[in-house]
């Protein structure tokens, strides 16, 4: 017998914690007593390995991690009795140490307790679910690997993916405790250039709390028991079927202006979360507007208080390059019709 199979004829054996079980490379090798005859896999895999989710183990067997008799199974697929399973732990990455990645950062100041960075659109900021490197925390870990002591790697708060601009890290525990307060306290300034659909007439403020979507989760939604969400909003630059706008925020919700200025029924360019059906605008501007990939949004100007000093500091950063030629080409085409 192949001593690095270890054979458990009895389900109800002890198994080692979750912890320590995920990081062997030993695989496990059961065989199925009759009392679970026309169960599906996934299930019994529950009865034998009780200390993991189903949806863990559910992702081995798709993984090919759990083999039926030798061969490759799905999760649905019915046992009868007598048959071997055999399964591969392996960590899953959210339960990995983080790695550092030598991946370029736009630093616009640093000094012993804060890190300005201008990132740009496509990074995401921490590790999650279908993006577990190639993240602005990996690259913090290359660039300052102290962090590795601060809870969240030094990040107070966070941009999408798709939406470039300035934010800050805390490079010391005081300056992250400082910055969390500064941000609790509705303190920092921080403001955005947002390109929306439609011609808006006026500035104004949108109040409305926002928590998770009640029906689809990876979005977020106005909702009575949602967090409270402050956003101001100012005409920056009007054209034809679209229009520039400043952004303030008071408070720091996930997709915050997206989903407030949708709320408004001007979401922004290029958002395909939150625009609902087809955005109106002359034609000449609907091939323009539509070919953008990522919402049109920006964080161009951040305040804060500095943790350490206690002085007032501000940095710019302008439209990066694609939402630029958005506008130049959105304005060119304005200038054509005139």
């Amino acid at each position: 017998m192949d001593t690095s199979i270890k054979i458990l004829p009895d389900y109800t054996a002890n198994l080692a914690a979750p912890s320590q079980l995920a990081t062997k490379t030993v695989p496990l090798l059961f065989r199925v007593s009759d009392e679970y005859a026309g169960m599906r896999l996934d299930q019994v895999l529950a009865r034998l390995l009780p200390e993991y989710s189903r949806s863990r183990l559910q992702d081995w067997i798709v993984r090919q991690q759990v083999k039926l008799d030798g061969a490759d199974a799905t999760p649905r697929q019915k046992v009868w009795g007598g048959e071997t399973i055999e399964v591969t732990p392996q960590v899953s990455p959210a339960e990995q140490p983080y790695q550092a990645e030598e991946i370029g950062l736009d630093i616009r100041h640093e000094d012993e307790s804060i890190l300005v960075i201008n990132k740009p659109a496509g990074l995401v900021v921490h590790p999650g679910s279908g993006n577990w490197q190639g993240t602005l925390l990996n690259a913090l870990l290359h660039h300052a690997p102290p962090l590795a002591g601060i809870p969240r790697v030094g990040i107070v708060h966070r941009l999408d993916k798709d939406t470039s601009g300035l934010l800050v890290v805390a490079k010391t525990l005081v300056a992250q405790t400082g910055l969390v307060r500064q941000l609790q306290a509705r303190s920092v300034q921080r403001e955005y250039y947002a390109l929306v659909h439609g011609e808006m007439q006026r500035e104004g403020t949108v109040n409305a709390p926002l928590g998770r979507h009640p029906v689809q989760r990876t979005k977020m939604a106005i909702v009575a028991e949602g967090k409270p969400a402050v956003t101001h909003y100012t005409i920056a630059e009007s054209f034809p079927g679209c229009t520039l706008l400043r952004c303030k925020l008071e408070t720091g919700r996930t997709h915050q202006i997206r989903v407030h200025l949708a709320h408004l029924s001007h979401p922004l360019v290029g958002d395909s979360v939150y625009i609902r059906g087809v955005q109106k605008c002359p034609p000449r501007m609907h091939p323009i507007l539509a070919s953008f990939p990522r919402q049109a949004l920006h964080a161009t100007r951040l305040g804060l208080e500095h943790p350490a000093t206690g002085l007032w500091l501000e940095w710019q950063a302008p439209i990066p390059a694609d939402m630029a030629h958005l506008l130049n080409e959105i304005r060119n085409a304005k200038n054509e019709s005139a």
